[in-house]
């Protein structure tokens, strides 16, 4: 799951749901939106400031069994207003290449 945040319409509450639902709470997890444009979880080994070569900005690590993403973190209204928000504050002027407060 991506959000091609080139067109305005893509970034929406649904779809940062969707984005947050798509990864596995049984590993870390990391939001990170690439030069191009393409908001992804990232996860595994490609976390933290591993192969962040192309991207734009990233957001803090997320460890994993902490609740961040999957389906029970998809359905926080807040949680998933706080990641819109951050995209949106971010896209494509980020305030930093490494996002720890939104």
């Amino acid at each position: 799951m991506q959000i091609d945040l080139n067109n305005p319409e893509n970034l929406t509450l649904a779809t940062v749901r969707q984005l947050i639902a798509s990864a596995s709470d049984d590993e870390h997890a990391q939001l990170r939106v690439t030069k191009a444009g393409i908001a992804y979880l990232s996860s595994g080994r490609a976390v933290g400031g591993v192969e962040i070569e192309g991207l734009l900005f990233r957001l803090e690590t997320w460890a994993k069994g902490s609740g961040y993403v999957g389906n029970v973190a998809a359905s926080d209204e807040v949680w998933v207003t706080q990641i819109f928000n951050a995209l949106k504050q971010n896209w494509p002027k980020p305030s930093s290449d490494y996002i720890d407060i939104y």
